[in-house]
């Protein structure tokens, strides 16, 4: 046996320890859920990889408490021009002025090794969480009661342990998606490209744009991303005859860079060939065996989505997990998992390849028309569309089974009007279930305060100049930018049930509309929510 594993039964074995283990880790450990996380190596990978991030992972980090301590090592993602076949501007993607709907910057770029040391040392500090790094997972067998994971450490001695559940957040290649026999669907998108991350200089700089470019060129399809600080990112779409291997050495990474930039100009950091993958798991869980990251999906990074959709799998599996170890909820609840998420990764990697399909397009007379099109469908001016808009909701899964545009949409994070300064919604509303709604809470009956305090808190956002006041599980407060007042105008409602993940449940134009939702949920979550006195 492994010294380092302890054999003690866990409640959630997590396999890999990259962004979307270290967050499952974290989420999980915070609750106080026994939790070994098994990575097969020591260290933190020194180069980036994933480069974007977005307000609703900021959100996640602001859940652990780790939003200040991420935000230095971020900057606002820049403009995204795409330039045709003629070197005009046919499309550009940005990000929405504020007030900020989630709270933060829509759309950053990221050190990806800063953030992650940030995760590990923090991942350390839960005493509910046991690291196992330098340890390789072998193999695992489950019943109905249990799974059980056969690992050795980097010593060779070889160890078994149990746990209620276990996760595999081991990247592409996965181990434990191949031992549980999942497959993984082709979505069709199949594209060489070489991936250069480089450190510029003054001088580099002032030679490069001042915005991220998609030089959409038939003869070589490229991408330039502009990173936090120094860093610069190139993806550069290899030729047929092109040896990958040769492309990322330094030789090979300079002969197509040298278009943009001199080797006095910049130091290489990262160069690698890439085939770009459009790849969706089959199924998300197999018993007790959950997929979560590049385990259970690959996509195009056009839109620099990768390591958000990751995030956004271990926080929807996380709470549902909770509900399960915690609430004795059933398990079928897990079951929404991988529908949830599914639907979810192939609605959103159709939009990329659409977006891929776009730079990638290698004729001349078809790029030509690509352009006039575009530039005929703006009405021949480019009109700046915002990324986050082309980002789909939940379509099924654990919602409201009344249909409404509002559901399955992420409920935004206002200022509040907090007794020391603006204070974000999270800050004081928790991250359970909520009830939120644009009334007072003099408005609401009784009957059903006391209903949703048994399943999470009451929140009434104001308009005006309302202190911040809470009532038990209630809250009140006026918030300072009129952000959830806008909500409900657009969606045309008084009230919304939003779940742990801040997915809209289902939403009311009365507080009536609120008691078969509290039920159904009760039902999934293993609570008594009924609202009658």
């Amino acid at each position: 046996m492994s010294a380092g594993i302890d054999p003690t039964p866990y409640d959630v074995v997590i396999i890999g320890f990259g962004p979307s283990g270290a967050i499952a880790a974290a989420l999980l450990g915070q609750a106080g859920i026994s939790t070994l996380l098994v990575e097969r190596n020591h260290e933190v990978y020194d180069k980036p990889r994933a480069i974007a991030l977005d307000h609703e992972i900021m959100r996640v980090f602001q859940q652990l408490g780790l939003a200040d301590r991420v935000l230095p090592h971020t900057e606002p993602f820049t403009p995204s021009e795409y330039f045709g076949a003629d070197g005009q501007l046919i499309k550009r993607l940005a990000t929405v002025e504020p007030p900020y709907p989630l709270g933060y910057s829509p759309s950053l770029v990221f050190n990806q090794p800063a953030i992650e040391h940030i995760l590990r040392s923090h991942v350390a500090t839960l005493g509910s969480v046991r690291m196992a790094c330098g340890t390789e997972f072998l193999s695992l067998e489950q019943d109905g009661d249990a799974v059980r994971l056969q690992l050795r450490d980097d010593s060779g001695r070889l160890c078994r342990v149990r746990a209620r559940y276990a996760i595999g957040c081991d990247g592409a290649s996965s181990s434990v998606r191949a031992a549980v026999g999942i497959a993984l669907d082709d979505l069709e998108f199949d594209e060489p490209w070489l991936v250069v991350d480089m450190l510029v200089n003054e001088m580099g700089k002032a030679r490069l744009p001042d915005t991220s470019v998609q030089f959409c060129e038939p003869a070589r399809p490229c991408t330039f991303v502009i990173g936090p600080g120094d860093h610069r990112r190139w993806e550069i779409s290899l030729l047929p005859g092109e040896d990958p291997r040769h492309m990322a050495t330094e030789e090979g990474a300079w002969s197509v860079l040298k278009r943009w930039i001199a080797p006095d100009e910049a130091v290489l950091w990262r160069q690698a060939s890439y085939r770009f993958h459009a790849l969706v798991a089959s199924s998300w869980r197999k018993d007790r065996v959950f997929i979560a990251g590049d385990a259970a999906h690959q996509q195009p990074p056009f839109l620099g989505q990768g390591m958000c959709q990751g995030v956004r799998d271990v926080a929807n599996l996380c709470w549902k997990l909770r509900a399960v170890l915690e609430d004795g909820a059933d398990e079928a609840l897990l079951d929404s998992y991988g529908i949830e998420r599914g639907r979810h990764v192939r609605a959103l990697t159709s939009r990329i390849k659409q977006i891929g399909g776009v730079i990638c397009e290698r004729d001349p007379v078809r790029a030509r028309e690509r352009d006039a099109r575009l530039l005929a469908e703006s009405g021949g001016v480019v009109r700046t569309q915002a990324r986050q808009d082309i980002l789909p909701g939940l379509e099924a899964g654990l919602l409201d089974a009344k249909p409404h545009p509002a559901n399955g949409t992420l409920f935004p994070q206002p200022r509040l009007a907090g007794a020391n300064g603006p204070v974000l919604l999270d800050a004081v509303a928790g991250y359970g279930w909520r009830v939120v709604t644009s009334r007072p809470l003099r408005d609401l009956p009784m009957t059903f305060r006391e209903g949703i305090g048994r399943l999470g808190t009451l929140v009434s956002i104001v308009a005006g100049q309302e202190a911040l006041t809470t009532e038990g599980a209630a809250l009140q407060a006026s918030e300072l930018d009129g952000v959830a007042q806008a909500w409900f105008a657009r969606f045309d409602c008084l009230v919304a049930l939003v779940r742990p993940d801040h997915y809209v449940y289902g939403v009311g134009a009365a507080f009536a509309d609120l008691e078969p939702m509290l039920e159904a949920v009760g039902r999934a979550c293993g609570r008594q929510l009924a609202l009658a006195a």
